[in-house]
């Protein structure tokens, strides 16, 4: 979501100039807007419909809107992208919805995921708490201290009262363990990392975000993930294919999505989830917006670098930790794997015709093949999952139950079980359409 506003200003990191106040106020005004879809791929859907599992979630828990004949907004962020230190006392946008642009649209939970999972909200959050506490790091500028003020503001104390982003109470007291229970209830994944030590809560036990969710859990989310990728690679690998056996199957791969889509549409049952991946998307967001560039608080602790990743491990190395291995991959599978989550949601690929655009140059989609194949390739690096490895299983004999009391007849020759092809334990296209262009 902060990414979404830094690209209304120029340059961007003036979004790291507004007061918190304001940035807080900004999320209640997205809000409004943040269900919009607009036109993705091939999709029927009409633009502005609602996304999130329930089209009346926005509305119930939003800040009322000021009568038709005119009135004062309840609480205006005020913010001027042209002049980031000013309020103009009204939203960013007209108070009449959308408050934002069109396509401004909230990221897939999957995004908040994999950018959690590179540590760089736990490197940051070092790096706050460090520059709050004492003197181990550079002394830094006015404007990183406006950077620490706004991030501590925003992220590390309890949000506002009546705030979207008032997911954190005496129900749900731990902000970490609140986003790995919408991570492990979405996708059955946990970052890699364990909560550090330090902001361990007294009689937290391991596992905490498992606890009470009863059967909403996504276990098998991974495996049909992976197994979509290896169709998809079989699919690109196949498509030059003119003579011999193609083993694409265009409706398994429409299937494997309906599967997809099906199970995150049981975790947004009646709007459920539905604030906390905004809420949880919009912090990961301000994080990954701080390592896009090489911004006042990078640059004051030496920790200049060509992308995320590079500044990510030198801020890391100052405050003496680690992050994740491929955090670089992580960082680049975001945003797509955000955008494909998005329009397997809204079964943008739910025919066979349709999923024939992931892996087939028909001609207008070669930026929508280029982003599969990252995403094929990132996922691999990032995840150790052999996704374009043809399965290696040992087939086993198909044994047909045998009557009560007899012998078990033998199989027909050369009948075999299939052997299992999942790997247990995110497109400019897409992202650009996903508010990311």
């Amino acid at each position: 979501m902060f990414r979404s506003l830094a690209r209304r200003m120029t340059p961007p990191a003036q979004v790291f100039d507004i007061h918190p106040l304001q940035l807080s106020r900004w999320l209640d005004e997205a809000w409004t807007g943040g269900a919009l879809v607009p036109d993705v791929g091939n999709s029927t859907t009409p633009a502005g419909t609602p996304f999130l599992g329930e089209p009346a979630i926005i509305g119930a828990i939003d800040l009322p809107l000021p009568p038709a004949t005119g009135g004062p907004f309840p609480a205006p962020s005020g913010i001027n992208p042209a002049a980031p230190d000013s309020f103009t006392g009204t939203p960013i946008a007209p108070a009449t919805p959308p408050l934002i642009d069109p396509g401004l649209v909230a990221d897939h939970l999957v995004y908040a995921f994999l950018i959690e999972s590179t540590g760089a909200f736990e490197v940051l959050a070092e790096v706050v708490r460090r520059l709050s506490v004492g003197e181990t790091l550079n002394p830094i500028s006015p404007a990183s201290h406006r950077w620490v003020r706004t991030t501590e503001e925003l992220f590390f104390r309890e949000p506002p009262l009546y705030s979207i982003q008032g997911v954190l109470s005496e129900v749900r007291p731990d902000q970490r363990v609140n986003r790995r229970n919408a991570y492990w209830r979405m996708f059955g994944l946990e970052p890699p990392h364990p909560v550090p030590a330090r902001w361990l809560r007294p009689g937290m036990t391991d596992g905490a975000w498992k606890q009470d969710v009863g059967d909403g859990v996504n276990a098998s989310f991974r495996e049909k993930w992976t197994e979509l990728l290896r169709q998809v690679w079989l699919g690109m690998e196949n498509a030059k294919n003119g003579i011999g056996p193609n083993a694409t199957d265009r409706e398994y791969i429409a299937s494997l999505c309906d599967a997809l889509r099906d199970m995150m549409a049981l975790r947004r049952r009646g709007g459920l989830l539905a604030r906390e991946e905004f809420a949880y998307v919009s912090t990961l967001s301000w994080f990954h917006l701080t390592l896009e560039d090489n911004v006042p608080i990078v640059v004051d602790l030496s920790a200049q670098g060509p992308g995320p990743a590079e500044r990510l491990q030198k801020l890391a190395a100052r405050v003496g930790m680690t992050p994740a291995p491929r955090a670089r991959e992580l960082f680049e599978l975001a945003d797509l794997m955000s955008g494909l989550l998005r329009a397997i949601e809204l079964s943008v690929f739910s025919s066979g015709p349709s999923v024939e655009l992931l892996y087939l140059n028909l001609g207008t989609n070669t930026t929508l093949l280029t982003d599969m194949n990252k995403i094929i390739d990132l996922w691999q690096s990032a995840t150790g999952d052999r996704v374009k490895d043809r399965p290696s299983g040992s087939a086993q004999p198909l044994r047909l139950p045998a009557p009560s009391g007899g012998n078990a007849a033998p199989p027909p020759n050369g009948v075999r079980a299939p052997a299992p092809t999942g790997s247990p334990a995110p497109m400019s296209l897409l992202a650009g359409q996903n508010g990311h262009g």
